[in-house]
């Protein structure tokens, strides 16, 4: 009996997984209808696991339903990435303000000292996923100092919706530069943010955070523009 309950668990976990990867990366067009019959068969799961797997995305937002049409990819455009980076500014400014009335000065130097180890490979690499994903540590290890497990858990889930934008991002401006190295503005924001936090400058650090999260807000339309162009590449 134990066995049969736990099987149907790990079946819509690992279906979740996958769909969820898709989802993130857009191997589903934006507003694309999802073929669910398509999506068993590729993925070797059944109609329930499916199902109970795209029900969890659209209650995180990466795809919507619409009833009586089905199981949608999430929208692509400029008013609603606005929205993730307004939603994304909110939730981290308010962790940063629980982070300095709760974590201990050993607390924030161990994230002041990770900064500081991480920035020579930071400073060194052009691998754009890479550079993302060390930037979204040191935010999430900063939301961590809040204390607030929903905090942490909005922030997962607002960086996953807005992730492949923000990777847009990175490669407009290694087109425009032509070498990230030689791009010192992230690791500066960090670094001012870090030290507004170790003097427990609430007002400082809150200034810094949301600049540094805002600062990309105007490049936004480029973005989805250069995203759809990447994402409906024509087949030849």
């Amino acid at each position: 009996m134990g066995p049969r309950m736990t099987k149907p668990e790990s079946s819509v976990d690992r279906v979740y997984v996958c769909l969820r990867e898709m989802a993130v990366n857009f191997e589903f067009k934006p507003e694309e209808r999802l073929n669910e019959s398509a999506l068993s068969a590729k993925l070797g799961a059944s109609r329930t696991p499916l199902r109970e797997a795209l029900n969890r995305l659209v209650a995180e937002g990466l795809l919507t339903f619409k009833n009586g049409r089905g199981f949608f990819c999430r929208s692509l455009s400029p008013a609603r990435i606005l929205e993730l980076y307004e939603a994304r500014a909110a939730i981290e400014t308010e962790a940063v303000i629980r982070a300095i009335e709760r974590a201990s000065d050993a607390e924030i130097d161990a994230v002041a000292t990770y900064l500081e180890d991480s920035e020579a490979t930071y400073g060194a690499c052009d691998d754009l996923p890479e550079l993302l994903r060390m930037d979204e540590e040191f935010h999430t290890r900063l939301a961590e100092l809040s204390n607030n497990a929903e905090l942490l858990r909005m922030l997962a889930n607002l960086n996953d919706r807005i992730r492949y934008v923000r990777l847009v991002n990175l490669q407009l401006l290694h087109a425009n530069r032509g070498n990230l190295v030689d791009d010192r503005s992230t690791l500066s924001a960090h670094r001012v943010i870090m030290e507004a936090i170790q003097a427990r400058d609430t007002g400082a650090a809150v200034t810094a955070l949301r600049g540094h999260i805002e600062r990309r807000r105007e490049e936004t339309t480029e973005a989805v523009r250069i995203a759809y162009s990447q994402l409906y590449v024509p087949v030849h």
